[in-house]
């Protein structure tokens, strides 16, 4: 098994999924001792906010672990087989062993409200006027 963790720096878990271009690949088939195996740096149009096509680099992991994602991003994640995982853990091989374990810690409350809608507290003004729909 393979387990993906967004991560824009390489070194934290991040959120906002659906942009994230940057992922640790984890191989979890010894749960006890997971190993990064692979890291993916897209290019932006191979975001999933951007990305129509079929085969994108991420298929063939079991797990998505991320920051925060929206209900959409979870959809066609879903689609791919792909289970999306939110977590509150910062450090990827934690997060990582958590959901090998079952103890992924939640999403603090305010970070992502309950997985409903995209209120997040801290502001980025994004301009959204780019989308291409």
């Amino acid at each position: 098994m393979r387990v993906a963790v967004t991560s824009q720096n390489f070194s934290t878990v991040t959120a906002h999924a659906g942009k994230a271009r940057r992922f640790l690949i984890y191989d979890i088939s010894n749960p006890c001792s997971p190993r990064e195996v692979e890291r993916l740096d897209l290019p932006r149009e191979m975001s999933f906010h951007e990305f129509h096509g079929d085969h994108h680099p991420i298929d063939g992991v079991d797990a998505l672990v991320t920051g925060g994602a929206g209900e959409g991003f979870v959809a066609r994640l879903g689609q791919r087989g792909i289970e999306v995982v939110m977590c509150g853990e910062t450090d990827p091989l934690q997060a990582v062993k958590d959901y090998i374990q079952g103890t992924v810690k939640p999403v603090t409350p305010g970070e992502q409200e309950h997985g409903h809608h995209h209120h997040h507290h801290h502001h980025h003004h994004h301009s959204h006027g780019n989308h291409q729909h």
